[in-house]
Formats: structure tokens, sequence, C-alpha cells
């Protein structure tokens, strides 16, 4: 019997972090009374930081301390990686061989490498792969990446309120870290106004930094929703928590190849992701159990080329599927 479970990475930044979240649920429900550690051997992660609210129940510790592989002379055999600690399973998920000999000292049951799977010529391309088929192996075939499951209180009330039961909601998320990797937002207005034809709810989903897009959508359509915007829930939660617990209150979602579509994913919303290339939207495809994705490439130069029949399309399909 699995009680203690120990995820080997390096570090994690805020996008790494999020596309890991559908993993960190699924193995969590493979699981449930298993103490999971989680090492960040670089010292560093967002799990203690802007997503520690995030995978509250689902991590139960994370350890940044310690000679735990970062640096050559922790492989030497006197290190006592993790303090010494033994875990009944042990999950590598990086891909170099001496910091997996490292992680395996830490096993005292069963250990799942990604280093050794990457030596396979069939090691899939995607992370969200790759990650789905190292719980695969860690759960004899019975486990698999899924919608997180918060148990912040207020996450979950502040969500009801500003989504309340009753619309067909659809998230818009018009933004990204690089101009380039935006569908442009006069798309995203369209969008909107064939949600509202349909009698469906737009939800805008806009960043911190994005408050004149912002504006600029509260005026082209008024009737849309800005959840994250003029609250007056009173409830403490904001950020990367909010935005996936009212992904769970909607019927389907757009996004670009940006940290909104993986927190969309990570809540369980079908996901229309609107990529730039193909070679990255293979690679870096947000884990969504419902997952559409339109690549611009495939229609010209840049996101611009993307037409918004093809987005309204993929999007009316994503959503009739969850009605």
């Amino acid at each position: 019997m699995v009680q203690t479970v120990l995820v080997y990475s390096m570090a994690e930044v805020i996008g790494d972090g999020l596309i890991k979240l559908p993993f960190i649920a699924g193995l969590r429900a493979a699981f449930p009374g298993a103490r999971i550690s989680w090492c960040a051997a670089k010292g560093e992660t967002v799990y203690t930081g802007p997503l520690k609210a995030v995978v509250a129940g689902s991590i139960d510790e994370v350890i940044l301390e310690g000679a735990n592989g970062a640096a050559a002379l922790d492989s030497l055999p006197w290190s006592r990686p993790f303090g010494g600690r033994r875990f009944d399973l042990v999950i590598d998920t990086q891909e170099n061989l001496r910091r997996s000999g490292v992680a395996k000292r830490g096993c005292a049951g069963r250990f799942v490498s990604a280093a050794r799977q990457a030596r396979r010529q069939d090691w899939p391309v995607a992370v969200t792969d790759r990650l789905a088929r190292l719980l695969d192996l860690a759960t004899d075939g019975q486990g698999g990446p899924r919608p997180l499951t918060l148990t912040h209180p207020d996450a979950l009330k502040a969500a009801e309120l500003l989504l309340p039961a009753g619309p067909t909601y659809v998230g818009l998320a018009p933004g990204a870290g690089g101009q380039d990797k935006r569908w442009p937002l006069a798309n995203y207005l369209e969008l909107a106004r064939r949600v509202l034809a349909k009698g469906w709810t737009p939800v805008f989903l806009f960043g911190p930094d994005e408050a004149d897009d912002a504006a600029i959508a509260a005026r082209e359509v008024p009737q849309a929703l800005q959840p994250e915007r003029n609250r007056t829930d009173g409830l403490p939660v904001k950020g990367p928590l909010l935005v996936i617990a009212l992904a769970g209150r909607m019927a389907a979602g757009v996004a670009n190849d940006a940290g909104p579509g993986h927190m969309l994913a990570a809540g369980g919303t079908p996901l229309l992701s609107l990529q730039q290339d193909r070679r990255k939207a293979v690679k870096f495809r947000p884990a969504a159990q419902r997952l559409e994705m339109l690549v611009a490439e495939d229609y010209g130069s840049d996101m611009g080329a993307l037409p918004v029949e093809a987005a309204w399309g993929a999007l009316e399909q994503l959503v009739s599927g969850a009605s």
C-alpha cells in the first residue's frame, strides 16, 4: 500500500506549475490517503508561492532544502537527499540521469523515472503526455490527469457568487505574455457577440496588466461579464485560484497559448486553445479533458490569420458537448 509519495522535479516557474496541475490532481485521486511530497531540487517552485493555495489538499509538503540533486556533489555516496527519508513511491519528472540516480535513493518501493523513459523512442513530445505516462506507470494504468478538486472554501464561494448557477457561461481569455501569441481582441469581441446571440453568457478573463483591453471589452460588449473586476463579493480570492474556481462553472473556454488556458484546463473547462505554431502547440498544449486546438500557422503567418469562423465552429462543438 502506498502511504508516502515523492514527486521529484528541479523547479517550477508559473508556466511549469500550471501545466502540471492536472497531473497533480490525478496523483491525488489515485492515492487519496497518501502523504504527497514535492521536491523542487533547485529550491524554488510556484507551489510555495502563487499556486500554494491552488495545490492545497493535493500536495502535503514541498521540500526545498538539502542536497537533493541540483549540484553534482549531491550524487556522492555520503550525501543524504531528502534528509535521508525514503518513500513508497518516487516519481522522477525530470530527464537527467545523474539527478534521477539521486531521486532513486529516496525510494523504498516503486520508482518511475522520466529520465529513463526519455531514452525510449516512443517518449511523447507533449509535456502533458509525458506526465500522463508517468502517472499511468505509477498507478498500473489506473490513474490519469484530471481537473483539480479545489478545497479552498473562499474560492468556491467566490466562484458561486460571481457565476451563479443557471446561465451557460463561456470563458474568453484574450491575453498572452507576448503580443505575437495574441489572437486579435476584435476577434474575441466577435466571439462574445456570437455567444450572446446563442443565449449564452460570455465571461472575459483579463490579467492585471490588461486594463485597457478590459475597458474596450466592457464598452463594446457590455452584456459580457468580467468577474475579476468590479467585484462586490468581498472575498480575498484572486489570481490563478479564482480563475480555476471560475473555470469549474463554465461550459467552455477560449484562450491563447498562455497561462489562462492552463488555468481553464486545470479547472475542468472544455477548452479551445489558439496557438501560433504547430511545434509549440504539440509540446505545450493544455491538459484539458476536452480540447480543440487551432494553429495560426495552418492559415497564414500570424495569429491574425486564424479565422473567426473556424474558432466559432470549434467553440460551438465544445459547448454543445458540455450541455
